[in-house]
């Protein structure tokens, strides 16, 4: 596993049987035009002869058609799903930044619903993964729960076109408009789509829901993976929070984390992650910083639990409710040896009013 920073730009590589996976997260430079951002992507895309099958992209709304008509430009036919989020900069840049995740040496499938791309699929040597994105309700007039029921419905439609079922999710993630208002039916919507359907019981996945509009004004996008073992060789389990109790005693159907165990590479989803205590009741409201030091000391917990580390995270995503509160972030890592997180920071509200931070992270390590 090789790990290369350079200014904007923080690339995990891992060798793996057969082909080759690559984690990118992709920040503006100082004075660095979207055009230019879109262009340093496409190069590094072709330097390392990459297939995108995830791309997340947090930015004005504003910027999405152009962006679109960008990478038209530099990829000719963008046949996979882009889930473009408004989660605005901490910063003046007019896109906070973009993660992608892409595989060379193995066939990617595109999955299409409606004559839209909705997800990719691609095999390692343990797996067939199915990444999903950008699936919307297409009833904007609906109830927000009744949007929630139709998005999932879709989600659950492209993973049959793709050759899976609701079970097979490990992880997902919900962007809601004005999440604040809804939450609660949020959660209630989703448990009861899930139940029938047996999603909790082989396994909870792990999830972040944080606010997020979307250019389609559609009170809910969301995102997944799937994936079904190829020889039983991979071992899926959901990870509880050794500092936090489980998201479901309060009514939440998401793990705390969900890891990926094959005898080449053990990868770890960690949900979003909050200041919230063991018995589930959100602490230091109005500090920053010590809800930040908390957080960071959740995921430590959950990461040191699986026998990693901050250094084995690949991809993260810091929400602030003020975007004048990412300093403290920054001065964090760098007191507590993590500046070299590749994470991106935007401008979002968390699930509670009281809540200004919020941290999701990957990580990956190879296999003893």
């Amino acid at each position: 596993m090789n790990r290369l920073r350079s200014p904007g730009l923080d690339l995990t590589l891992v060798n793996r049987k057969g082909f080759r996976e690559i984690q990118f997260t992709l920040r503006p430079l100082p004075r660095e035009t979207p055009a230019a951002l879109f262009r340093r992507l496409a190069a590094t895309l072709r330097e390392h002869k990459a297939t995108v099958v995830r791309h997340e992209v947090f930015g004005d709304l504003a910027q999405r058609e152009p962006g679109l008509a960008r990478m038209r430009r530099l990829f000719g036919e963008v046949n996979w799903p882009v889930t473009w989020i408004e989660g605005k900069a901490c910063s003046k840049d007019k896109i906070a930044g973009m993660h992608l995740l892409a595989v060379a040496g193995t066939r990617v499938e595109t999955v299409s619903l409606g004559g839209q791309p909705v997800g990719r699929v691609f095999n390692d040597a343990w797996a067939r993964h199915f990444v999903l994105g950008d699936i919307q309700p297409g009833n904007v007039a609906a109830s927000r729960p009744a949007q929630t029921t139709e998005a999932f419905t879709q989600l659950e439609a492209a993973l049959q076109a793709g050759g899976m079922a609701m079970p097979d999710l490990v992880r997902t993630w919900c962007f809601l408009d004005d999440i604040l208002s809804w939450y609660d039916p949020f959660n209630y919507a989703r448990t009861e789509f899930y139940l029938p359907r047996q999603v909790l019981r082989r396994l909870m996945p792990a999830s972040t829901g944080v606010s997020g509009r979307n250019a389609s004004g559609t009170a809910i996008s969301l995102s997944g993976w799937a994936l079904q073992p190829l020889n039983g060789a991979l071992r899926i389990s959901d990870v509880t929070s050794p500092l936090q109790c489980s998201a479901a005693s309060y009514g939440s159907s998401f793990s705390r984390a969900v890891e990926l165990a094959s005898p080449d590479l053990r990868r770890l989803f960690v949900s979003g992650t909050a200041s919230i205590e063991p018995g589930g009741k959100s602490m230091h409201p109005g500090d920053v910083m010590a809800q930040i030091e908390l957080t960071m000391k959740v995921v430590n917990g959950i990461l040191h639990s699986r026998g990693m580390t901050y250094a084995d995270v690949t991809r993260a995503t810091a929400y602030f409710k003020h975007p004048a509160d990412a300093p403290a972030f920054a001065e964090w890592c760098a007191e507590n040896g993590t500046a070299f997180l590749p994470a991106i920071a935007i401008q979002a509200d968390i699930c509670r009013e009281e809540l200004l931070f919020e941290i999701e992270v990957d990580a990956m390590t190879q296999s003893s």
